[in-house]
């Protein structure tokens, strides 16, 4: 029996909202890599959410352009992920092996178009590649809402769409081994960097280690199994762009009880849009809870309390940092 739509609504909308708290302070830090982290998980979640409202119980055809849009950063994020740890792998082992303790402000502006073009225009690419191999404008799924299927599997779907993840998650992994290693060989003048550093303190500094070496974690086995078990699908010869796109704009639409009854599609689905909830949950985990949201925490939470009455402040007890702590 299949679990209530409305529970992944539920904690879609919860992701999304988690992934804009601690929106602020990184984005005043410049620190690009987990900006654009937050925006793709905040908007997958957001996205999927919504899907999962419009599409609850029914598939009809709603809102084309709303449907190509949604589908196309689907595809977006594919990559967009693993794309966002490579530019925090690759910030941090800048500063873990940087000779010169303060960057000059060119730099810093060179850093953060360089962290745009791997964190958005490596998604915007494979958009633009995925469309070679794909046959299908959208399939619209009972539940789920619109999504891109590759189609038939071709030579090109690994190299233009199946292999990216890999690729950049491999990438990441040189930079984050180079980073660790760097930094406890140089614990000493990294301690020096950190105390001439507003944006970036050891305990920051740690966190980005930790996101960053989950996501490496989840993408490269992940990406690998994904591969693994397309190519047991059978691999076909390309039949050119002509026969690829002969039938792009058919919609086809998917009863639920067809897709939930393919262990294949199913998994797929379910698997793509829960991933997204847990990379909102996980990158909260590790952010969530710094001394800079916990003051957000207290300023709300008082406000609620003087608009209801509540004239004592108690939220900063034993007990709150007791837990806070364990989490951290």
């Amino acid at each position: 029996m299949p679990y209530p739509n409305e529970l992944y609504t539920t904690f879609s909308f919860v992701g999304s909202v988690l992934c804009a708290i601690p929106f602020y302070w990184h984005f005043k830090a410049r620190n690009t890599g987990t900006c654009l982290h937050m925006f793709w998980s905040g908007l997958g979640c957001l996205m999927q959410c919504i899907n999962s409202i419009v599409w609850n119980k029914n598939m009809v055809n709603r809102v084309p352009v709303y449907c190509d849009i949604s589908t196309r950063i689907q595809v977006a994020q594919n990559v967009a992920i693993p794309a966002c740890s490579l530019c925090i792998n690759r910030r941090l082992c800048k500063i873990a092996t940087a000779k010169v303790m303060m960057p000059t402000d060119a730099e810093k502006r060179w850093t953060v178009i360089q962290d745009l073009m791997i964190g958005v225009g490596i998604p915007i690419l494979q958009i633009i590649a995925q469309y070679i191999v794909s046959p299908d404008r959208y399939n619209i799924y009972e539940d789920f809402g619109p999504f891109l299927t590759p189609g038939v599997v071709t030579p090109l779907t690994f190299i233009l769409f199946s292999a990216w993840p890999v690729a950049i998650g491999t990438v990441s992994l040189f930079y984050c081994v180079t980073a660790i290693c760097a930094f406890y060989k140089r614990q000493r003048q990294f301690k020096q960097m950190m105390s001439h550093s507003q944006g970036l303190s050891r305990g920051r500094y740690l966190r980005l280690m930790g996101i960053s070496a989950t996501g490496i974690l989840g993408t490269i086995p992940l990406g690998t199994y994904i591969i693994v078990i397309t190519a047991k699908e059978g691999v076909t010869p390309w039949q050119g762009w002509t026969a690829t796109h002969s039938n792009y704009s058919e919609v086809i639409q998917i009863a639920g009880f067809i897709w939930r009854n393919d262990p294949g599609m199913a998994n797929g689905l379910e698997m793509f849009r829960w991933l997204l909830v847990a990379c909102a949950f996980v990158f909260f985990a590790f952010f969530g809870f710094t001394d800079e949201t916990r003051q957000l925490y207290r300023r709300v939470y008082k406000s609620i309390a003087s608009r209801i009455g509540c004239s004592r402040f108690i939220f900063h007890g034993p007990s709150y940092l007791c837990v806070v702590h364990s989490l951290c």
